[in-house]
């Protein structure tokens, strides 16, 4: 049983006026597919217990908020088409438990959506989304950041169906490959087992994620996929740019335009310290800076939302949590972008790269 929560559709302007934003950025909102590329709040389930039904005010610990920004009645509140849970990995399991482990955390994500079968349904493919928009209910893809979760064998990904995608690495080295948080690795490109993980995840048409992976990594995994018999375009589900904010976690040009040679999409994240440098510039409007880059970079078909929510992320200080997402429409209109574009980057840019990876 989810908590009490109000529908926005029922009264637009009272939700534009709770955000101080016009009542065009949210109808356009609400008119829209808007799905989240990689939200971690099953993790505070993992180690807290946080109860996905409840509603949470943002937790503080200082100045700083880890968590607490996605729960179940935000998430409808938020009118969200679609969301993406992650599994985040454990390094510190033993190669012979992995699996094992990660079919738990998948059963209990299952069990969860399970719970609230009129309002959110487990999605893998682009024909399960729209069944589940059909029946008014928020699509949820189970997703896994780090294929070190995986990564005792090649078989075991035959053995997840439920997952529709895998981010190759986390923060620790694995069997794959490195993270790009890893400077002594920092040379380090796919390993051969890594490049069979890719080449079997095409195979199986699960959706390769290059976030976090280093540079050598990054180019490694697109070369496996570009020698593939079928052709899949690339994610990177939540990553800043290199070219609002020059730090190790974003991406560069070069590696922006790759992911748009091949038809894929990237989605900005929201972590404050990845938007900017310094704390007076880390605002909303850092996010739609980072989309704007790279539209200007690279056409507006190829960036979405990636917002890691609760993955122990700091929003920027105007942005409290999921409901606060028509924001971002609202700035979107001040800088004259379309209803056309501003609805591609909520959802339908990552819906196009789905139904050609999973139709």
């Amino acid at each position: 049983m989810i908590d009490t929560w109000t529908n926005p559709h029922q009264d637009p302007a009272a939700w534009a006026r709770q955000l101080n934003i016009s009542l065009e950025a949210v109808q356009l909102y609400l008119a829209s597919e808007v799905i989240d590329l990689h939200t971690d709040s099953f993790l505070w389930q993992r180690l807290i217990g946080y109860r996905m039904e409840r509603r949470h005010a943002p937790p503080r610990w200082g100045r700083r908020r880890f968590g607490g920004q996605v729960d179940f009645p935000r998430v409808l509140e938020a009118a969200m088409a679609g969301m993406v849970w992650d599994i985040p990995t454990n390094p510190l399991i033993s190669r012979a438990r992995k699996y094992a482990a990660l079919r738990g955390h998948i059963d209990q994500i299952l069990s969860r959506l399970r719970r609230v079968p009129e309002h959110f349904q487990h999605v893998v493919s682009y024909s399960d989304y729209q069944a589940a928009r059909a029946a008014g209910k928020v699509a949820s893809w189970i997703s896994i950041q780090g294929g070190q979760a995986i990564d005792n064998n090649l078989y075991d990904l035959a053995r997840i169906p439920e997952v529709h995608r895998i981010t190759l690495v986390h923060f620790t080295p694995s069997r794959i490959g490195a993270s790009n948080f890893d400077p002594l690795n920092a040379r380090r490109g796919l390993s051969a087992f890594g490049r069979d993980f890719v080449a079997e995840m095409v195979r199986l048409g699960i959706l390769v994620d290059l976030s976090h992976i280093n540079r050598p990594g990054f180019f490694d995994a697109l070369d496996v996929m570009d020698h593939q018999a079928k052709q899949v375009p690339p994610l990177v589900t939540h990553t800043g740019v290199r070219g609002v904010c020059d730090i190790w976690r974003n991406l560069d040009d070069e590696q922006i335009r790759a992911i748009a040679a091949r038809n894929g999409t990237i989605g900005v994240i929201y972590e404050q310290n990845f938007l900017a440098r310094r704390r007076t510039e880390q605002t909303l409007t850092r996010i739609v800076d980072q989309l704007e880059y790279i539209i200007g970079l690279v056409g507006e078909e190829h960036v979405s939302l990636g917002s890691d929510y609760d993955g122990m992320i700091t929003l920027p200080h105007d942005f409290g949590d999921i409901t606060e997402q028509p924001k971002l429409v609202a700035d979107m209109l001040r800088r004259g972008w379309s209803a056309e574009r501003i609805q591609k980057i909520l959802g339908l840019n990552f819906l196009r790269v789905l139904q050609a990876v999973r139709p």
